[in-house]
Parts: structure tokens; sequence; C-alpha cells
């Protein structure tokens, strides 16, 4: 499956999480960082909610960007 994530920046730090996903979350030093960790993330939440029953979403988030006149 292929899910879309959201990377801001923090204060001192990055932080990503997944819109498909709600409650999986990661930070990181550096956007690559972030990314490294919120793939682990994801892996980690979708094998709890296996274990709880739980149905795993299908992904459906999309990401697309618009620019504009500054």
């Amino acid at each position: 499956m292929k899910y879309a994530i959201v990377i801001e920046k923090a204060n001192s730090n990055y932080s990503a999480y997944v819109p498909d996903l709600p409650g999986c979350v990661a930070t990181g030093a550096t956007t690559e960082e972030a990314e490294k960790e919120i793939r682990e993330a994801i892996e980690f939440h979708i094998e709890g909610m296996k274990e709880d029953g739980e149905a795993i979403p299908v992904p459906s988030s999309s990401v697309e960007y618009v620019e504009v006149a500054a």
C-alpha cells in the first residue's frame, strides 16, 4: 500500500503524520529522518491494528500542490 504522508517544520525538528492513519506520527531532526521514522511508524501502526482486529484503512488521501501569486 502507498500512504500519503505530511512532513511539517516544527520549532526545532520536523514532524510527520499520515492522514489515512489517525494517530500515526513521527518526528526527526531532518526531513529525511522524519520520513524514515514515519515509514517505521506506519509499519508498527498497521501491525498493532492487525493485532487488535481492526480493519486497515485503504489509502485514500492524495497530495497536490497549488501555485499562487505571491
